[in-house]
This record gives C-alpha cells, structure tokens and sequence, in this order.
C-alpha cells in the first residue's frame, strides 16, 4: 500500500461555516497544522488552503479546498496532479453521519455514500475511489429530509466536544497510518471510547 503523503480536509469555505459540523474535515486538517506549528495559506494552484509539514519524519501536503465541498474535486485533482500523487498517497478527512459524535474511524476505498464532497473527488480522479478517508462522526438527525439543515448547523456543546475528541484521536493515530501501519491505526482509532 502506497504511503499517504496528503491530507485534504473537506468543508465550506466562509465564517459563516467555519463552525458547522460539514467542516469536521477542515478542523482535522487545521489541528494537524496547529500539531506542528505549521500555517495553512491561500495557495491558487491548489484551489485551496495549503501547507507542506513534517508528522513523524513524514513530509505531508495539507489541503484545505476553497471550492465549496460540492467542487472539493477540482483541488484535490490539482494537488495530485501537481505532486503526481496517486488515490491511495490521499487521506481525505470528512464528516460522517453514520457515526455518532465522538466516533472516527479509517476507511480506504468504497464509494460516497451520498456524501458531496466524495462524490466529487471520485468524479475528479476519474472514479478512482481507492482514497483513504478519516471519517469524522458528526451524528444523524434522524430524517433524511433533515440532513442538509444538519450539516449546515452547529453542533451542540457536548456534541461539539465528542467531535473534537476523536479529531485529538485521530490525530494520535495520524503516526501509524502514515507508516503504512493502517491495521494498528484502525485498531487504535476504531476502539477508542469518547
């Protein structure tokens, strides 16, 4: 398995959704920033925010897409194609429905289930879909009719801190995985109780 060499968190660009539960993706990637003292910067080739840093001996790209998620692709393909990156050299970090706040979990591979910003990063790489994915549990509001009032919404106190405890997890299992470790990653990240 190819080592991840980039890390692109999905959200919405703007204050007004910096802290909705769609931008899980951004909080990860900016927490890895913060991790290492580095500096996400407007960066026009990658259509996004961009830093390179060093995790763990690891020289990795961080992206932040400026696009909206529903066009994440357009600067994920340009960050591949400008470091010729390969699907599975991306760990594509988002907000997860299907996990409860609290929960994270790694996943390579699979399609988007229903999910914008996945939909169109496979789209953008030529429905390759052999990208890794930290999936961020952001909850269900129950109603599918709901789901996109939710995402757009805040989370609450304790939801919003469950969230970012498993992001401080994530980022505790960011070694492992990569080193190419992903079974001990998985087991590491997919045990951990909020």
């Amino acid at each position: 398995m190819s080592q991840v060499t980039a890390i692109i968190g999905l959200g919405n660009p703007g204050a007004e959704y910096a802290a909705t539960r769609h931008n899980a993706g951004f909080w990860l990637v900016d927490a890895i920033a913060r991790s290492v003292h580095g500096e996400l910067r407007p960066e026009k080739k990658f259509l996004g925010h961009y830093a390179k840093v060093h995790l763990n001996d690891h020289e990795v790209h961080l992206l932040n897409p400026a696009t909206f998620m529903n066009r994440s692709g357009a600067a994920v393909a340009a960050l591949s194609q400008f470091f010729k990156l390969a699907p599975d050299n991306l760990l594509v970090a988002h907000d997860e429905l299907d996990l409860p706040p609290g929960q994270a979990r790694y996943k390579t591979g699979g399609g988007h289930g229903g999910h914008n910003g996945l939909r169109d990063i496979i789209s953008a790489l030529g429905n390759q879909k052999q990208f890794h994915r930290a999936r961020i549990g952001v909850g269900h509001p129950g109603e599918a009719s709901q789901v996109t009032h939710y995402v757009l919404g805040r989370a609450g106190k304790a939801d919003q801190a469950a969230i970012e405890r498993a992001i401080d997890e994530c980022l505790a299992t960011l070694p492992l995985a990569l080193a190419g470790d992903w079974s001990r990653a998985m087991n590491q990240l997919h045990s951990f109780k909020p």
